[in-house]
């Protein structure tokens, strides 16, 4: 193996995350000068966490690194759950959920799941699975964005609507550590360049890891779905740690289901329907990580809307389960 493929897997793995980091300060920072709605803010905030393993997904699928990309996306999708919900459980103790934000966010993560897995096992084309995700996401955006008394709905659902949206509103408002307000001209320089810094490092990071793999024989799909996936996973475990603790359910789930969405829309629908990247042969233990990230969302929301939050106990049932798929993974 290179003697360079360590420090430059460590290095543009830190600088990636403390860039990504910084990206969500700025957005935030951004978002409260402008008075941007919370949930528009969760979602600005989900996105720039998800820099590293959306640039790393993409460029692994424009190498031809099918394996990878699908890993990366599927397997940090996968981590999320277990990590932000299950270790977020353990760590925190029980956490209670809204059942509107359970619903609501749910609905969005089904249907986009769905869209998805279809996509990647060529059951679906890329303009329907676009179609598809954006029935879902759009109003998802719409709703946290307009004023529930504006939406083109009838009384009940308006309301209904509203309750949510303010539910988890008031669990993302203070949810996460305030950033200072600074001037939107310095703080849209810091976003910028933050980007540009979370790509250059998650491409060395894509490269080194396939080089590594390549190396000491390990499958494709271990370094997406595994290594990759909770490397650049990790900035929405501390997010998502911060808000159980602080007894943030609605805004732990919305940190979740939002990151799992974008990861697959943005890293996988988008690309496909543009660039054509998404289609090709899974192997194995690609479909595996595809079928896990379904079952343990359907699994993960089920649980929570039964229970109504997130015991320790399920917490760790689904660290459990993330552990016996990487058990499997590795045995495939």
């Amino acid at each position: 193996m290179p003697v360079w493929v360590v420090p430059a897997f460590v290095g543009s793995a830190v600088i990636s995350l403390l860039a990504g980091h910084q990206l969500v300060k700025a957005l935030e920072s951004l978002g409260e000068r402008w008075a941007a709605p919370q949930v528009l803010l969760g979602l600005a905030a989900a996105l720039a966490a998800d820099g590293p393993e959306l640039t790393s997904a993409v460029t692994a699928q424009l190498e031809g690194q099918h394996s990878i990309g699908v890993g990366v996306l599927f397997g940090s999708n996968v981590f999320n759950i277990a990590a932000l919900l299950g270790v977020g459980a353990i760590v925190a103790g029980p956490v209670r959920f809204h059942r509107r934000a359970v619903l609501l966010e749910g609905t969005v993560a089904l249907g986009v799941t769905a869209g998805s897995v279809a996509l990647v096992e060529g059951s679906l084309p890329v303009g329907a699975c676009l179609a598809v995700t954006a029935a879902f996401l759009v109003p998802y955006v719409v709703v946290a964005a307009v004023p529930s008394q504006h939406l083109p709905l009838p009384r009940g659902a308006r309301d209904w609507l509203a309750a949510a949206v303010r539910e988890e509103s008031e669990d993302l408002e203070g949810g996460y550590p305030a950033s200072p307000v600074r001037g939107a001209g310095r703080e849209g320089l810091t976003a910028v360049s933050a980007v540009l810094v979370v790509v250059a490092a998650s491409v060395v990071m894509e490269r080194s890891a396939s080089v590594a793999g390549e190396a000491l024989g390990a499958p494709a799909v271990i370094v997406g779905a595994v290594v990759l996936a909770a490397v650049t996973s990790l900035p929405n475990v501390v997010a998502a740690v911060y808000l159980a603790r602080a007894g943030k359910g609605a805004a732990m789930l919305s940190e979740a289901m939002n990151s799992n969405t974008l990861n697959v829309v943005g890293g996988l629908v988008v690309p496909a329907a543009i660039v054509g990247v998404g289609a090709g042969h899974l192997s194995g233990g690609g479909q595996l990580t595809v079928w896990a990230y379904a079952a343990m969302t359907v699994a993960a929301l089920g649980l929570g809307l039964a229970g109504r939050g997130m015991s320790r106990t399920v917490g760790a049932v689904l660290v459990g389960v993330y552990l016996a798929f990487v058990a499997t993974l590795l045995a495939t």
